[in-house]
């Protein structure tokens, strides 16, 4: 597989839409993510509604393409999203990656898709929903 292959120009305009989620230091969780393969980092900052689903969200990404594409599309679907649910997409993605899985089931999942074939990117692809776990294990119950 060729970089032209997995540097899509879809995937790549992903990283574009990364604008419509600025850091938020104020947000009541606060998670981080590094890829121990390329050095990547992803910071997520949230908040939640009152049954503890994500009502919004932020992002500061330090990222490859893959990185910067998946916290995009990570980012379209996170509102709404408890600890359960994104624990079981992180589970369905790293299956996935594993080749033990279908492709996840997250909404817009596709443009990722070439990235299994890079195991030197799966860090970067698991970034926001590594960082999402972080956020929501340290913040306070939803009242």
């Amino acid at each position: 597989m060729t970089a032209e292959r997995l540097y899509t120009p879809e995937l790549l305009a992903l990283a574009v839409e990364l604008a419509r989620w600025p850091a938020r230091p104020e947000a009541e969780a606060h998670g981080a993510a590094r890829s121990p393969t390329c050095g990547s980092t992803l910071a997520l900052d949230l908040d939640r509604d009152a049954h503890g689903r994500i009502s919004d969200l932020g992002l500061t990404v330090r990222a490859c393409a893959i990185g910067q594409a998946s916290a995009a599309i990570f980012a379209r679907e996170a509102a709404g999203q408890d600890a359960p649910a994104l624990a079981a997409a992180l589970a369905e993605v790293e299956a996935w990656l594993a080749d033990a899985g279908p492709l996840p089931a997250w909404p817009g999942f596709a443009p990722l898709a070439p990235a299994r074939a890079f195991p030197m990117r799966h860090g970067a692809l698991l970034l926001p929903w590594k960082a999402a776990a972080a956020a929501l294990s340290t913040a306070a119950p939803a009242s």
